[in-house]
């Protein structure tokens, strides 16, 4: 039941007035400025976007932006970036910690205060936190900030993407809050401290400083509007913005049955061996116009580098129920407000220096968002969504060149596929997970920069969760490796499906990855998806057949166990996505998407009658557009199954 406090107001309710008196500026003007922060944060982004010289940064959008509010307002995010939703949830909290820190106090015009520190500021040690105060009139009014991933911040591994590292001291350099510029000159000492740790120093120096002009660009627009409208008008829209998304969350939790609901996923292991899993649980209350999110029960934290902080579960519970309750409202720190979130210290979802490393913290983030996606879906029924790949699935390459210089990348893995079907419709097949907005890096950009060949980059045929509206289907990526290289692998979870299905749908099968060892003299080879392709490869992570290395839901778990897979010129490596779950009963949906599906590859004849009940003659391969639905017998073989006679959905 949706129940109201009876001192409750409405913001709609507000006359002009009482609107003024609040917010210090009326209501047009308060909707025209929150407009005008997206504004604001969208040509930051596409400035970074264009000017950065990082593939990470200019090819993949690895990085957010926000606007936040000054601490006599409590520091508000009014808005975020459309980049990656993973920072964005973590920066309202990572800027007033980083500020409070360093000493709002010691700001002045024209600084650019950084800071790097995982249980500071979220995410991993590669994600630096860039943030320009904005002052008017000597006053300070607000923040813009930029989270942006570093190609290195030194470490035991180049790129910094290894699951084998056991403590702090081994995942790179770890930056506590202090300035980069000061009064717009650069403090040498901290330029020189991150160069002196880091790889690729040179491409880093360029990177920063095409931040620090995008930060400029930030300030300037904002100060323009502080001009036109004053410093109350602007901090009053930010109050007002912030007011408006936590009515709106709390209106959609008030929607749902008051109730408790469980859910869990799993994380396969830890980089130390196969001993150990790592559940994460939640426990969901609801009541009123108010929902709790208690993650007790959760593994503790691993012993190696994938555990995250309360800061990226804090962003995954607004992720999630964003998604979940209310998709159409922009994600702002309101979105919080009527959230309460539990979280046990040391847990892998708030992992404690110095073992507690925090660097792959997408995966149990991720498995988190599955947790809770699954415990909602009862309450939600036709509005719940299916699950998705599951996490990054990355994959880090580190080779050097004939001239001795290192390259990495850490783009070529598994981190794209399919999401989950909803009540709108089939999910996409070829998206970043859940949390994340990143673009996919051009083929040609991949094979310029680092010695490797695409030869394979394929949706599979009948492995989208069937549904009423099917999941997304797997993807299939095979590379070729021209140099000597080492593979550094997360394969986290691929013991239980994490694209679950919901309202009837089924769950998508889980993927793996396998090395096809180089041939003598043999040129590269593209390898088919049936059984008999695997036998001469390594399997190297999945449920895999111990005869063929095939994937198959029911084959023992193998675990990926090594800290790097080395391999030399002419190696083929495969990464194959967990699908997308399914949304809604599969034997309702209709014969003629199903044939559309058989037509495209998404579904074979044989799994068009195995999963739809639906009957086709043809081949799709030499003939697709002469297939035929036989109807006759799709209406026999539904009723057979459901013994009922079968009706035609709508």
């Amino acid at each position: 039941m949706n129940t109201r406090p009876a001192n409750d107001v409405r913001l709609r309710e507000l006359d002009d007035a009482a609107f003024r008196q609040r917010y210090g500026c009326g209501r047009f003007d308060a909707a025209v400025l929150g407009n005008r922060f997206t504004y604001l944060l969208d040509h930051v982004s596409e400035r970074l976007l264009a000017c950065a010289f990082s593939p990470v940064l200019k090819d993949f959008y690895d990085f957010a932006a926000t606007i936040t509010g000054p601490a006599e307002v409590g520091y508000p995010t009014p808005v975020v970036s459309k980049s990656q939703l993973a920072f964005t949830g973590t920066m309202t909290e990572s800027i007033r910690n980083t500020i409070e820190e360093y000493g709002a106090q010691r700001l002045e015009p024209g600084d650019v205060i950084i800071a790097n520190d995982p249980y500071r500021t979220g995410t991993h040690v590669n994600d630096m936190l860039f943030i320009r105060p904005v002052f008017h009139a000597g006053r300070l009014c607000a923040f813009i900030n930029l989270k942006v991933h570093q190609l290195d911040m030194g470490g035991s591994v180049p790129g910094g993407f290894s699951a084998h590292k056991f403590s702090v001291y081994e995942n790179g350099l770890v930056l506590s809050p202090r300035a980069l510029m000061q009064a717009g000159q650069p403090v040498r000492e901290n330029w020189t401290l991150i160069f002196d740790n880091a790889r690729f120093g040179e491409l880093l120096r360029l990177d920063m400083m095409t931040i620090i002009a995008c930060l400029d660009l930030g300030e300037s627009l904002l100060t323009d509007s502080l001009r036109r409208y004053g410093v109350e008008a602007i901090l009053g829209a930010m109050r007002y913005v912030v007011d408006r998304d936590a009515e709106r969350i709390a209106d959609a939790i008030g929607a749902l049955p008051d109730g408790e609901w469980r859910g869990e996923a799993l994380l396969d292991c830890d980089a130390m061996d196969d001993r150990e899993e790592y559940p994460v649980r939640c426990t969901i209350r609801k009541h009123g116009r108010r929902i709790e999110v208690d993650l007790s029960g959760t593994a503790r934290q691993a012993r190696g580098a994938i555990n995250g902080t309360y800061l990226d579960a804090k962003t995954t519970v607004g992720v999630a129920l964003k998604y979940l309750l209310d998709p159409g409202g922009q994600f702002t720190s309101g979105c919080y407000r009527p959230i309460d979130i539990l979280i046990p210290d040391g847990a892998v979802l708030s992992a404690l220096p110095p073992d507690g490393v925090v660097f792959a913290y997408g995966e149990p983030t991720n498995a988190l968002l599955t947790a809770i996606f699954a415990a909602l879906a009862a309450p939600l029924q036709e509005r719940a969504i299916g699950g998705d790949i599951g996490g990054p699935n990355l994959h880090s390459a580190v080779g050097r060149r004939a001239d001795g210089s290192p390259w990495v990348s850490i783009v070529a893995g598994g981190q794209h596929g399919p999401w989950g079907g909803t009540d709108a419709g089939d999910a996409d097949s070829y998206c970043s997970f859940y949390q994340v907005n990143g673009m996919d890096t051009p083929i040609e950009a991949h094979e310029a920069e680092i010695p490797v060949v695409f030869l394979r980059r394929d949706y599979v045929t009948d492995s989208a969760g069937p549904g009423f509206n099917r999941g997304g289907a797997a993807v299939c990526k095979d590379t070729y490796w021209l140099d000597d290289v080492d593979h550094h692998m997360f394969t986290l979870r691929f013991k239980r499906s994490t694209g679950i299905g919901v309202n009837g749908g089924r769950d998508g099968p889980t993927g793996g990855v396998w090395i096809w060892p180089p041939q003598a003299g043999a040129k590269p080879v593209l390898r088919g998806l049936g059984t008999a392709a695997y036998a001469a490869s390594i399997g190297v992570a999945g449920r895999l057949d111990p005869w063929t290395k095939a994937p198959s839901p029911q084959a023992p778990w193998v675990y990926f166990g090594r800290e790097r897979w080395h391999t030399t010129p002419g190696a083929t490596l495969r990464h194959l996505n967990n699908a997308g779950g399914g949304w809604g009963d599969p034997h309702c949906r209709q014969p003629q998407r199903v044939l559309e599906d058989v037509r495209d590859g998404y579904v074979s004849v044989a799994g068009a009658a195995r999963d739809y009940g639906v009957v086709i003659h043809g081949d799709p391969e030499l003939d697709p557009e002469d297939l035929q639905l036989d109807l006759t017998a799709t209406r026999t073989l539904r009723e057979q199954r459901s013994g009922t006679p079968h009706k035609e959905p709508r």
